[in-house]
């Protein structure tokens, strides 16, 4: 696959490691052969940096399997997945999915990436509907533009939300960034 065919979402492999592409940029001045610049997540190690590539270049296209699985316990050291037509169950360990855990909760359906039968780990939709657990009472008289105060959901993530929040509500979290979306619908 050539590497101005790279684009976010696409999966290749690189020095032994396979990456997802999360931005992709094209540059070209004057007589001189373009230059292809990907910010990429290694799909093994979790590290996301950029790479720059000479337009032509070529990498190899990784197929990556995505399997919907539920989501049962995390036991301290792994986090315990079950498919729900074989209920065939599946460790991954906690380490490997440090961001994911600040988001999913029991029962939620995610989706196990595979590459050649090696597990790389969890992929969550963008924006996840979490039960604020503790949240700051609003102070009166407060009420500068975009106020926010510190709450808690149930899973345990610190942000920041807008004042009327309050206790037992259902907000939308901005799994990318961790941050406050919106109000979930009741």
């Amino acid at each position: 696959m050539l590497v101005n065919d790279l684009r976010p979402g696409s999966t290749f492999l690189y020095d032994g490691n396979i990456f997802v592409v999360l931005e992709n940029s094209f540059s070209k001045s004057g007589r001189q052969q373009g230059k292809v610049t990907v910010k990429v997540k290694n799909l093994r190690t979790g590290a996301r940096v950029e790479m720059t590539f000479t337009g032509g270049d070529k990498v190899d296209k990784a197929m990556i399997e995505k399997k919907d699985m539920q989501y049962l316990y995390n036991d301290g050291e792994n986090c315990v997945f079950m498919n729900t037509e074989t209920y065939d169950q599946i460790e991954i360990p906690v380490n490997k999915l440090d961001w994911e855990l600040k988001f999913i909760t029991d029962g939620i359906m995610v989706k196990v990436t595979e590459y050649d039968s090696e597990i790389l780990g969890i992929s969550i939709p963008e924006k996840m509907e979490l039960a604020i657990r503790e949240a700051e009472p609003a102070v009166k008289g407060d009420t500068t533009s975009g106020a926010q105060k510190r709450a808690i959901l149930e899973t345990g993530l610190e942000i920041m939300v807008p004042l009327f929040i309050k206790e037992g509500d259902k907000v939308i979290i901005n799994t990318n960034d961790g941050k406050y979306f919106g109000r979930a619908n009741s």
